[in-house]
């Protein structure tokens, strides 16, 4: 059971005090989670030689979470990632969202910018784990239904992070919940993960457009820069003349998990820092994964002041497919009046063997 404590981590501008739970377990490796967003602070475990690196970015205090743009280890909702046109129907009634993201500013991103990222959430401790809650009102960023979420943050002595969601609303409504955690595996001094290798178990993708939106087709990843269904450098075919890299910068796409079963835990990736030989393997029961490589973060400093450039972390978050909404052969992230949504996602910390 890990050891939890609470310290204060500044406040916000509106005066209003953020705390740092930490998590630490019996061989010394520890995640601190705040109560601004929910997010993940730091996670601390051991290198190939024994050291503690810390493989989370992220900010010394509040103000620079408050400040930052890129939603550092938050978590997302009620719907995480991209919804065409910002709006979603439910039982035959539209939905206005707040737009926010794409050329025009006509989708929704993350839930606009007031979502669950940048609220306070409440914090308790609960036998060696951390319970976190909020309440999101019918109406909060035009979604319907007054919803509640519980995310459980635990860390397990093989040091795993293992985070569970549950939510639940009083009318149908969207639920698409994920964490936004951007990990550098050989820790917070290096600047750059294109040396990190990454396998993700999926050999299909939904096709994005110039807007980074899926349009509804499905394609195999085989024979393209984007088939990481072998053990393969981030940064060998970043670069490639392929349009959906061009079109995202990089890596900012959807993998469709190849052993994805109804409310089964499977392992969606696996991932190596080439300086370290820390090792991160991801699983979840969510049908997507996002992968993103980070290609526009923009130089602003983070813990220690160390700059948080182009491509100096990736994310991997799990999720139902973006835009989803927009296309009911998807999986559809649906939460049904009275109804509670469950769903477990584990980030499990090695070393390489």
């Amino acid at each position: 059971m890990a050891e939890i404590t609470k310290s204060e981590f500044g406040r916000l501008q509106n005066g209003s005090m953020v705390y740092l739970y930490r998590l630490k377990n019996s061989s010394g490796a520890s995640a601190g989670i705040i109560t601004y967003g929910a997010r993940l602070q730091s996670f601390l475990v051991p290198d190939k030689n024994g050291k503690m690196q810390d493989i989370v970015r992220g900010f010394d205090d509040a103000a620079g979470y408050e400040a930052e743009a890129f939603y550092m280890g938050a978590i997302v909702g009620r719907h995480a990632n991209r919804i065409q046109h910002a709006r979603v129907t439910i039982n035959g009634t539209d939905y206005q969202l707040e737009a926010n993201d794409g050329p025009r500013q006509t989708n929704s991103l993350h839930s606009g910018s007031r979502g669950f990222h940048c609220q306070l959430w409440g914090a308790a401790e609960q036998e060696g784990k951390l319970v976190m809650t909020y309440f999101s009102p019918d109406g909060d960023g035009g979604f319907p239904g007054n919803f509640k979420v519980h995310v459980t943050y635990e860390l397990t002595e093989d040091n795993a992070l293992r985070i569970s969601y549950e939510a639940f609303s009083d009318a149908d409504t969207i639920c698409n919940l994920t964490n936004h955690s951007y990990f550098n595996l050989n820790g917070c001094q290096d600047g750059s993960i294109l040396g990190h290798r990454l396998q993700i178990f999926a050999d299909r993708l939904t096709e994005a457009d110039a807007e980074s939106l899926p349009n509804g087709t499905i394609y195999q990843a085989a024979g393209t820069p984007m088939d990481f269904r072998q053990l393969t450098a981030i940064g060998e075919r970043i670069d490639d003349s392929f349009q959906q890299l061009q079109w995202g910068a990089g890596y900012d796409h959807n993998w469709i998990l190849s052993d994805q079963k109804e409310t089964s835990l499977h392992k969606a990736a696996y991932a190596e820092g080439d300086k370290s030989g820390i090792s991160l393997t991801v699983y979840t029961d969510l049908p997507g994964l996002q992968f993103y490589s980070g290609n526009f973060l923009d130089g602003t400093p983070g813990k220690g002041g160390i700059s948080y450039g182009k491509r100096s972390s990736f994310a991997l978050e799990t999720q139902y497919y973006p835009n989803s909404p927009a296309h009911p052969e998807f999986p559809q992230p649906i939460l049904k009046k009275d109804e509670t949504w469950k769903s477990v996602t584990v980030f499990a910390a090695g070393t390489v063997k």
